[in-house]
């Protein structure tokens, strides 16, 4: 730790920078992300919420509003509910009603939220690369 004494007698302590590791490279990654969309940021919820859509339509699975909003670990049903609302009009997903049954809302992301784990994944490309 580097200590400087000031003219009125005060002192500065500075730590010694450490060297980032790959991780820390992500992070700040995510940070020039965050700075560059202007508009409203995804919250912890949201981000979750997003993940495990995404997740599931890699993976060919088809999930029902129902599904997320019983998912208690991320929270009640009413936040759920509205963090869903906000990722449809935030452009990350959007809601597609089942034909069979009109009160059966089917959760699919759209090509933003796709650009989204895009770009992500260039960051993580990128700290791992700077290794």
């Amino acid at each position: 730790m580097l200590v400087f004494t000031l003219r009125g007698g005060g002192k500065m302590k500075f730590m010694k920078a450490i060297k980032p590791t790959a991780y820390i490279r992500f992070l700040n990654c995510l940070d020039s992300l965050d700075r560059m969309n202007l508009g409203k940021k995804l919250d912890a919820i949201e981000e979750q919420l997003l993940n495990k859509i995404t997740v599931a339509a890699t993976q060919g699975e088809e999930l029902l509003v129902g599904d997320l909003i019983s998912l208690s670990e991320l929270g009640s049903q009413a936040t759920l509910h509205g963090r869903i609302k906000n990722l449809v009009v935030m452009g990350y997903v959007k809601l597609n009603e089942d034909k069979a049954d009109g009160r059966r809302r089917f959760v699919t992301p759209t090509t933003k939220a796709i650009k989204h784990y895009e770009y992500l994944s260039t960051c993580l490309e990128k700290a791992l690369r700077s290794s």
